[in-house]
This record gives C-alpha cells, structure tokens and sequence, in this order.
C-alpha cells in the first residue's frame, strides 16, 4: 500500500539533491519568466526552449561527449541564435510575432529531431554514448546529479542577483520602455540582462523539465502570481514561491508514486495552483464576474 505521507523520503539522499535542484531552478525561472510575460513575450521562451534543442544535438556531435556544461552551452548558444532571428525577421517582414515564433520554433527543433536520427546508428558517433541526449526532450530530472545542482546554482543564482540589482531599471522597461530611454535606461543593456537570464535558466532547466516543458516553467508561475497581486514586488516573490513550491510537491508525489516522470509532474502542480488562482484570486474570473454585476447593478 503506497502512503502518500512517507516522511522517509525526505531523509532520501537522491530525494534531497532533485528536490533542492529543482527548487532553485524553478524559484529563479518563477521571478525571470515574470519579466518576458509582463513584457508581453512569454511566446519567446517557448520557441527559445524549442530552439535550444539543436545546440545540445550539435555540441554532442562536436565534442563527442555528454559533458552537462558543454551540452548546456550548446542550448544556449541555439537559442541566442534563435532569439537573433526573430528579432530580425520580426524587424525585416510583415509578419506577426506569432507567425515567426511559429517558423523559428519548428525549424530549430525540427533541425534537432534530424540531428538526433543522423547521429543513430551513424559509425562516426559509435565511440561516444548518445544515452541521454532524448532525455533533453522531454526532461529526467529523477536522475539529477550533484554536479547538476551545482550547475544549477551557478546559472539560477547570478540570474537572482542580476534581476535584483537591476529592479528598478528592469520595472520601468518592463511597463514603459519609452520612458525608460528618456530617462537614460539603455534599452540594449536591459534586453541584453533579460536575455542572459532567459537563456541561462533555459540552458540549465532542459534537463529537468526538457525542451517541451521549459517554457511552463518561465509562464506558468508569473500567471499565477498575477492573479493575486498588481505589485512588481509582489508578483516577482509570489511566482517564486509558486515555482519553488510546485517543484518541492512534484519531486515528493514522483518519488512516492514510482514511475511518474519528476518534471511533467513539477509542471502539473503548477498549472494546478494556475487555474485556482484563474479562477479565485483577486484578480480571477470569480472576482471579475462580481465586479462586472456590480457595475451593471450600479449603474442600471
């Protein structure tokens, strides 16, 4: 009989090391992704996520090994690639911003898909192990590392520390980039921070969530948090906590219920706090429905 409440895991070695990488990974992604879906271009990490993929395929077939580092520096030079191209397209085309995320998003990770076959079966990749290289994909971060978690704080830390020193320039471009510059903000500077932080917790959460996942890891809790709270401040610590929480209970629930993948389940928790929060925080559709029948009601 499974128990849902096994302190015993929590004195768990292999419990502890995913459960504290996770959490630092998904409590910076929380705070960083507040910023691209204020900012109105959540849609890019998702593509960005997509686009990485590629990069670790090709640092793999360039190096001949699965060194974490050097497969992560391959996402995130794919996915600055993939950022460059659609900011260009988008400057140089009549296209809308979804049509180019579209067109960038399934040729990166069509370009992956490719690789990964060519590199099957190829003799010229016989020496080297291409275990590992699917789990990038869709994620395995049951089998997170120490060395992993290192990594994890060596990305997910700085990422805290930028976003904390630039707070107040990073909230004035966030909500008027306009005044931004007329005050003397250097609008390349901030997308520049906002990139490398994006790309960053991208690279390094691949592993835990994978290429499909990530982007839920960037959205989700910023959607949460805005149901609760108008506040910069506020929104940026309550998508922390959401992300931090979420994968504290998701790596408990894969851990006690054996064969539940650790990632998908972190990302179900948070969709779970989202649609509550959708649906009874403050700013929710329950709230919004009783402010538009007391509006009607006072005024007819």
């Amino acid at each position: 009989m499974i128990s849902l409440f096994d302190l015993e895991i929590l004195s768990s070695y292999s419990f502890q090391v995913v459960a504290l990488g996770t959490f630092i990974m998904a409590l910076a992604a929380g705070a960083v992704g507040c910023i691209t879906v204020l900012k109105g271009q959540s849609l890019i990490g998702d593509a960005i996520g997509h686009a990485s993929f590629p990069g670790i395929i090709l640092a793999f077939m360039l190096f001949m090994q699965r060194d974490p580092i050097l497969l992560m520096a391959g996402a995130i030079v794919s996915g600055t690639v993939a950022f460059i191209m659609i900011q260009v397209i988008r400057a140089n085309s009549k296209l809308g911003l979804d049509s180019v995320l579209a067109v960038v998003l399934s040729s990166f990770f069509g370009l992956g898909m490719v690789l990964k076959s060519y590199i099957q079966g190829n003799q010229s990749f016989s020496g080297a192990s291409q275990s590992g290289l699917q789990n990038y994909i869709f994620g395995q971060a049951a089998y997170m590392l120490k060395a992993d978690v290192k990594i994890i704080f060596a990305i997910a830390i700085p990422s805290i520390l930028l976003l904390v020193i630039f707070y107040k320039e990073l909230k004035v471009f966030v909500f008027d980039e306009i005044y931004s510059k007329t005050i003397g903000f250097s609008s390349k500077l901030l997308y520049g921070i906002i990139v490398l932080m994006t790309m960053g917790i991208i690279g390094t959460g691949l592993k835990i969530v994978g290429a499909i996942l990530i982007s839920s890891m960037l959205i989700v809790p910023a959607i949460t948090a805005m149901q609760w709270s108008n506040k910069f401040n506020v929104v940026l610590l309550i998508a922390a906590l959401v992300g931090g929480m979420s994968s504290i209970l998701g790596t408990y629930i894969s851990t006690v219920f054996r064969g539940i993948s650790t990632g998908p389940m972190i990302i179900l928790i948070m969709t779970t706090f989202a649609f509550i929060s959708l649906i009874v925080g403050p700013h929710g559709m329950i709230a919004n429905l009783k402010m538009r029948r007391d509006f009607h009601e006072s005024n007819f």
